[in-house]
C-alpha cells in the first residue's frame, strides 16, 4: 500500500520475483514540483524493464540504472528527487540480490526473527543518498548520487521466508518487534494475505507517524543528534511483502 510520495511495485518474469520501493524527496513542493511524479515514474519504468525481460536477476542495480537513464533521456525533464530500493528473488537459485539507495529498505525474517537486512545510507542525519533530475540552473546544487552507489547484497533465502521492502516511513515509525507482530499474522502466501499484512503494516506506520506522542525510532534518532521530536510528522509509508514458496 502506497501513501503520499512514494511509489512500488511488484513483477513476476520466469524464474524470478521483483520488488520495487521508492519514496520522493518532499522537499521539491517548495518548487511547484510534485515528488510523488518522479518515483512513481521511475518505479513504473523499472516495473515494465523487468516484465520485459531487460534485467539480469543477480543485477538488481543494473535495473535501477536503466529506469533512472530512461528518466534522464526524457525530452521532458522529470524534475525530483528519490530514494530506492530493488530486490530480486532468483527463484532457480533461491538467492535474493538487492540493490538499495537512501533509507528505504528491506528485511528477510526467517522464523520470526530478521537474519538480513539493508543498510541505510545518509549523507547526514535525515538527508538519504537519492536518484534527481534538477534543472539546469540547480545542477550541482541538488543533491545527485548514481545508481551505482547503492548498497549490494546477495543472500541465501529459505523455503517460508518472508521479504519486505518498504520506505523510510515505515522503519522510521515502526520498530523491528512491531513489524515482526504483523508478520505473525501472515498465516498463508496467497495474493490476498500477503496484500493485506503489507497494508496493515503500512496504515500502522502512518497512523503513528502523526502519533504527536510517540517515541519512533526516528525521534530516537533524532534525540541522538540533538533534535527534540515525537513521531515523523508528514512520513509516508510504503511496505510490500513477498514470501518464499514452492513456486517455480
Amino acid at each position: 500500500m502506497c501513501y503520499g510520495d512514494d511509489a512500488c511495485f511488484v513483477a513476476r518474469h520466469r524464474t524470478a520475483d521483483v520488488l520495487g520501493v521508492a519514496d520522493g524527496v518532499g522537499g521539491w513542493r517548495d518548487y511547484g514540483v510534485d515528488p510523488s511524479q518522479f518515483s512513481g515514474t521511475l518505479m513504473r519504468t523499472c516495473e515494465r524493464l523487468v516484465k520485459e525481460g531487460r534485467f539480469v536477476p543477480s543485477n538488481p542495480v543494473g535495473i535501477l540504472t536503466a529506469g533512472y537513464c530512461e528518466l534522464l533521456q526524457n525530452k521532458v525533464p522529470l524534475l525530483g528527487s528519490s530514494t530506492a530500493c530493488i530486490v530480486v528473488l532468483d527463484r532457480s537459485s533461491h538467492r535474493l540480490h538487492t540493490a538499495n539507495l537512501g533509507d528505504s529498505g528491506f528485511l528477510v525474517v526467517r522464523g520470526g526473527e530478521v537474519v538480513h537486512r539493508s543498510d541505510e545510507q545518509q549523507h547526514y542525519f535525515n538527508t538519504p543518498f537519492q536518484l534527481s533530475i534538477a534543472p539546469p540552473e540547480a545542477e550541482g546544487v541538488v543533491l545527485s548520487d548514481s545508481p551505482e552507489a547503492a548498497d549490494s547484497t546477495s543472500f541465501d533465502v529459505q523455503l517460508g521466508d518472508i521479504i519486505l521492502t518498504a520506505t523510510d516511513g515505515l522503519f522510521d515509525n515502526m520498530p523491528d518487534y512491531m513489524i515482526l507482530q504483523e508478520l505473525k499474522k501472515l498465516k498463508n502466501s496467497n495474493y490476498e494475505s500477503i496484500q493485506q499484512t503489507a497494508r496493515s503494516i503500512a496504515e500502522q506506520a502512518h497512523e503513528l507517524a502523526y502519533d504527536p506522542t510517540y517515541m519512533s525510532p526516528f525521534a530516537q534518532f533524532a534525540c541522538d543528534n540533538g533534535l527534540n521530536v515525537r513521531g515523523k510528522s508528514c512520513s509516508s509509508s510504503t511496505a510490500a511483502v513477498l514470501e518464499r514458496s514452492l513456486a517455480k
